[in-house]
């Protein structure tokens, strides 16, 4: 099945159920697909959550119902999922900029969010270097921080910026940037800013030893200015090539980006030439 087909049968389950307790999972079975897989690849593809297009669909349509009809503003919170008319103002003034009351009182503007729409468009016939290849366990030393995957892309670089501004370069330059999500259940990740290292070594403190399992890797190499290099590989990854394997699927809830070392570069890692690589753990089918 492809993503224009998966897309479009989750579009069309998530608007039949609009009003119930929707889930990842439950979208995602579906297609047949794993969570975790699809979850993935939704939001390279949308450029958003499946959690965030769910939720702003529910606002949206919660802010015409309080501007056509008149329910009682807890019944459509209730309606839309808000167990407290409270926790429903909160969402609904961040999205619309208003507040339910003031939707009822006074002329306002509102925000829409319209279904996703499927068109078509030829796609691929690119070329995309990859080798698999596989890799002993290995083991690494780093600093760790748990992210839920809503806005992950925008907080996981200011976690970087944070590493060293606070000195964790002395211990940990960060060849490694490794996303662990074990249960693949595709609500949280814990996220590695990591350096290879002896398994006998002692974490100090702020630090954790890990050791990564052996797989065998897709390896994805990425060259160019950081980070739409890697921002470009990674959406091709999951939107394009693992859709498109014949052979293999994602075998486990592990991605690892290998950095090279920025100093080997006149312009460190916005060079048009820096290096580094994306790992994706894959099995045969």
């Amino acid at each position: 099945m492809s993503w224009m087909e998966i897309i479009s049968e989750a579009i069309l389950y998530i608007e039949e159920h609009i009003a119930d307790d929707i889930t990842p999972e439950m979208v995602a079975k579906q297609s047949n697909i794993s969570s975790f897989y699809f979850q993935k690849g939704f939001t390279m593809l949308c450029g958003f959550t499946l959690g965030e297009y769910i939720r702003n669909r529910k606002l949206a349509l919660a802010g015409n119902d309080l501007a056509t009809t008149d329910e009682k503003v807890i019944d459509i919170a209730l309606k839309y999922g808000y167990e407290s008319p409270d926790s429903f103002t909160k969402a609904f003034t961040r999205f619309h900029g208003v507040t339910p009351t003031q939707v009822r009182k006074e002329t306002v503007l509102l925000k829409s969010f319209a279904p996703l729409k499927i068109s078509f468009s030829l796609n691929g016939g690119y070329l995309m270097d990859y080798r698999i290849e596989k890799k002993e366990a290995f083991t690494v030393i780093g600093a760790s921080k748990t992210f839920s995957y809503e806005g992950a892309k925008d907080i996981v670089p200011k976690f970087w910026q944070e590493h060293f501004k606070n000195g964790g370069g002395k211990t940990v330059m960060g060849v490694y940037g490794i996303c662990i999500d074990e249960a693949m259940e595709n609500n949280t990740f814990d996220y590695l800013i990591a350096d290879p290292c002896s398994p006998d070594r002692q974490a100090p403190e702020g630090f954790v030893i890990k050791t990564i399992p052996e797989f065998t890797w897709a390896v994805f190499p990425c060259k160019g200015a950081m980070p739409d290099a890697l921002q470009d590989v990674n959406t091709k990854i999951y939107t394009e090539w693992l859709p498109a394997l014949k052979y293999y699927e994602f075998a486990a809830g592990y991605c690892v980006e290998y950095y090279d070392n920025p100093a080997n570069y006149p312009k460190g890692t916005l060079d048009e030439n820096y290096y580094c690589e994306i790992w994706i753990p894959v099995k045969k089918k």
